[in-house]
């Protein structure tokens, strides 16, 4: 039997991090991971997509170049050359988690993980016992369960990172951040794309006048969308060709491609974990965990997809801190309900804290800001888009939202004044450097 302070299922952003805080607190700590570390992150997510959205960036600034003085007249894409891009930096940052994995107090071992009970867990024939666990063990892809969906021209986000041709017509069902990404990115790339999307508007979670915008500006690039569609079937075409076939508005409607990629969001992975035999609670949304991450086994904590509260990376490696600050004994400032989150489209889109629509008791008062009255914006040839901050009667911020260029970045002011309890007044008073976007703040509460 392998003892430790600690057993940690799953190597991703929550998991490592975890395990790198406990074994710096003096922890022993057992990390189990049955593929690579970063997790889906880092292996078929984040970091991947994020690549092939930057490669698509840099096409299409290469494309439009000429009209701020710089010819490119052969530019061209090389598929084959990004995918390459993008392994390389994947393999440079597991290096990077391999390396920090050799911190003292640290054992990694390598398998598939299930609970023999509440204390123990076996990889194989091996089993290793703690006073603790952490389950980080992440989520995986779903298909819809329709006919069709295993058809060998349906794939998803998994494989089509790997694609080393763009196809001439893309169909992507599901209109969420996955899904408008690889839009955005085969779009660009040169792809026929369509978004059929289930509910109402594109990106559901958000706020609905953002996503809205979000969406016309990729119409206006080209994607072809779908709402309120259901898909009913998929089915192949006498000339091999993918149809998708939907319900939209009581119509039957059909949408052919060369290739359907099903982004229809991804499910936690615990089924594996024999969850059963440590008394663990769970649904097929993922485990039930309290704010401090705890179980229904008390020493027993679930973060990240696992849990199902939050799909994002960050929010995975936050609640990994809650779980081991707890173990700890330690108390923490950390506000879970404060996560920033990005869309990595062209323009970008993100957003912290409430929407227009969680506002139930009183309106919020809106601060609105555009880029095309921004001098860098301008600048950069980056006209379009929007800042919308949300205050409450007081003037205390408590949502922002972002559509433009380096929305990724911009957000994390909002996430800090927000942190801090600021409000519009003190927001006036913070001096920005010019020309700058991050200016845009300050312009909308100025208007």
């Amino acid at each position: 039997m392998n003892t430790s302070d600690l057993i940690i299922i799953g190597a991703g952003p929550g998991g490592y991090e975890a395990a790198l805080q406990a074994a710096r607190a003096g922890l022993t700590v057992t990390l189990i991971e049955a593929a690579h570390f970063g997790g889906t992150c880092l292996n078929a997510g984040c970091i991947p997509t994020k690549c092939l959205a930057h490669s698509a960036e840099v096409y299409q600034l290469a494309k439009q170049s000429a009209g701020i003085g710089v010819g490119c007249p052969e530019v061209s894409l090389n598929l084959q050359q990004a995918v390459a891009h993008k392994n390389a930096v994947i393999e440079q940052l597991r290096l990077g988690i391999a390396t920090l994995m050799k911190t003292p107090g640290i054992t990694c071992v390598t398998g598939k993980a299930h609970f023999v009970d509440d204390h123990t867990v076996a990889v194989e024939d091996a089993q290793y016992t703690a006073k603790h666990i952490i389950i980080a063990s992440g989520s995986t892809t779903k298909r819809l369960p329709v006919e069709g969906a295993n058809l060998e021209c349906v794939i998803t986000s998994d494989e089509i990172l790997n694609l080393t041709a763009v196809p001439r017509r893309l169909c992507v069902i599901g209109g969420g951040v996955v899904g408008l990404e690889f839009a955005a990115i085969f779009n660009t790339f040169g792809a026929e794309v369509t978004v059929v999307e289930y509910c109402k508007e594109v990106l559901p979670n958000l706020d609905k006048d953002m996503a809205k915008r979000l969406r016309t500006a990729l119409k206006k690039q080209g994607i072809a969308f779908f709402t309120e569609s259901g898909v009913q079937r998929i089915e192949t075409t006498p000339d091999g060709s993918a149809r998708v076939v939907f319900a939209q508005k009581g119509n039957e409607a059909t949408v052919e491609a060369d290739l359907v990629l099903m982004a229809v969001g991804r499910a936690p992975n615990v089924t594996p974990l024999n969850l059963e035999a440590a008394g663990v609670d769970y649904t097929p949304k993922g485990i039930k965990v309290d704010d401090n991450m705890h179980t229904s086994v008390p020493h027993i904590f679930a973060i990240g997809d696992a849990n199902g509260l939050c799909p994002l990376a960050h929010a995975a490696t936050f609640q990994g801190h809650r779980a081991v600050n707890q173990i700890l004994g330690k108390t923490d400032t950390i506000d879970l309900n404060l996560v920033p989150s990005a869309v990595y489209t062209s323009p970008q889109l993100a957003c912290v804290g409430l929407r227009e629509e969680d506002f139930t008791t009183e309106k919020p008062v809106v601060h609105k800001a555009f880029y095309r009255a921004n001098g860098r914006a301008l600048t950069m040839d980056a006209q379009e888009g929007y800042l919308k901050i949300l205050a409450n009667a007081e003037g205390r911020i408590l949502g922002a939202h972002i559509m433009g260029d380096q929305a990724s970045e911009l957000i994390h002011e909002a996430a800090t004044l927000m942190k801090l309890g600021a409000t519009v007044d003190q927001l006036k008073d913070i001096i920005h450097a010019h020309p700058t976007l991050s200016e845009l703040y300050l312009s909308a509460v100025k208007a």
